[in-house]
């Protein structure tokens, strides 16, 4: 199953000037399953160090010095580390701490080594133990569920992929091709991104086996809760992860997760479960400026789910109801929401921490509300997720009055338009927003 992210780490190994990788993003993503194909297929040897079920290797990094973690190593693999050839993989470095603090002297000591690390709860260690990565000694990589570019490589749906990075604003996209593409979008929207998910749908092509898959994972999530949890958070842990897919996109409240359990409570298990990777914040910003993350209020938010096929399984939505009506209809809109930011955060800099955000205003003559905002360069662009026409859009104008924003953009499963300063656009070309808007942006002035 190819990923984009494996460009990035061809790019990474033949970079002079290297640091060592630490991939992040939650369990079952596939961050393995990615290190170990691109060790396999770019390298002359792949070392694999897995420290939950090969615990004797924690001895190897008694010390900090990688002169000496190597050749205890390769003395415990029975295999030769060689630099420049080897890719050496610490798989599950959250159980060895000593690991994870080595990888800055790999750096200064052993630079021309090839080194990725990554864990399934690796986030717990880095904010919990007060880590410190000196910048300019590691580097992070952050990968997500399966974009729905991926996902259209995994069904070998190559012409598809080479339509939607050719289209641009000003097409008019044929009624068949529409309705194929949003064909496609579905079957995403049903099977979602998580590997296994996809896998199982690969293979026999039925949304049930997927299901199913979905329910196995969200079976593991919740015993990893014992993992990272005391016996007193761990029915916080239980309690919000089963209501978590009935409050996704809506103005997060404690009350609704459990309206006799304290707040503190609730909010530490909010944490765990977004330090995890299951759920991410969508966090309130007055969009006053650039970066939109200097404006953002910690107390107003909303949350989504780690990945779109979980959410309805675990909402346990009726397959034929995605599949035969408006996407932006069921649940009050909530799976819409919920598919747009998961893509948005697909295609941002896999460097960088994935962040959305909202604009909202709460003046009692004038409320309005945007969806999401989306950055490019030194601009905010509001997006709206709506099905309604541009007179419907009233938040959306407001926003592009007050802030003098020169393009908005609506998604839907309406076909792609550009009207004015309003771009309409197909959820199936969520991915190739900022290459439509390049174009439009660089002819208009601020």
């Amino acid at each position: 199953m190819r990923r984009h992210l494996e460009k990035e780490l061809i790019i990474w190994k033949n970079r002079p000037d290297k640091l060592p990788l630490i991939l992040r993003g939650a369990r079952q993503v596939g961050k393995s399953f990615l290190v170990e194909a691109f060790g396999k297929n770019h390298f002359e040897s792949l070392v694999t160090i897995n420290f939950e079920f090969e615990p004797a290797f924690r001895e190897c990094f008694a010390t900090l010095d990688p002169a000496k973690i190597i050749p205890a190593i390769e003395i415990l693999a029975n295999k030769t580390i060689q630099a420049g050839k080897t890719l050496l993989f610490l798989d599950e470095i959250q159980e060895c701490p000593q690991a994870l603090l080595s990888l800055r002297y790999f750096k200064e000591k052993m630079p021309e080594l090839h080194v990725i690390a990554a864990g399934s709860l690796l986030e717990f260690v880095i904010h919990e133990e007060e880590f410190s990565f000196p910048v300019g000694r590691i580097q992070f990589l952050y990968l997500k569920p399966l974009s729905f570019h991926e996902f259209l490589t995994a069904l070998d749906e190559t012409k598809s992929l080479d339509y939607l990075s050719q289209v641009e604003a000003k097409d008019k996209i044929g009624d068949s091709i529409h309705r194929h593409l949003l064909s496609l979008f579905r079957q995403y929207m049903l099977v979602g991104g998580m590997p296994a998910a996809v896998k199982a749908y690969l293979e026999q092509r039925s949304f049930l086996t997927a299901q199913r898959t979905h329910q196995v994972l969200l079976q593991t999530y919740q015993s990893d809760f014992g993992k990272y949890a005391t016996k007193a958070q761990f029915k916080y842990l239980q309690k919000f992860f089963e209501k978590a897919p009935a409050v996704v996109a809506q103005h997060f409240k404690y009350v609704e997760i459990d309206s006799e359990a304290r707040s503190r409570d609730l909010k530490t298990a909010l944490q765990q479960l977004v330090w995890a990777g299951l759920l991410y914040y969508v966090h309130e910003t007055n969009a006053s400026g650039i970066p939109l993350q200097a404006q953002i209020d910690d107390r107003k938010f909303k949350i989504l789910l780690l990945d779109i096929g979980l959410l309805q399984t675990a909402g346990r939505v009726d397959i034929q109801s995605v599949w035969e009506q408006d996407i932006l209809q069921i649940r009050a809109g909530s799976l819409a929401e919920q598919i747009v930011g998961q893509e948005l955060m697909a295609y941002q800099d896999c460097y960088e921490i994935p962040h959305l955000y909202f604009w909202k205003r709460e003046q009692k003559t004038s409320q309005a509300e945007v969806d999401y905002l989306f950055q490019i360069r030194d601009r905010s662009i509001p997006i709206e997720v709506k099905a309604g026409a541009l007179g419907r859009l009233k938040s959306l104008q407001l926003f592009m009055e007050e802030k003098k924003s020169t393009i908005g953009i609506k998604i839907s499963s309406a076909p792609l338009s550009l009207d004015g300063k309003l771009l309409s656009v197909p959820l199936y070309l969520i991915g190739e927003i900022p290459r439509l808007l390049d174009p439009i942006l660089n002819k208009r002035p601020h």
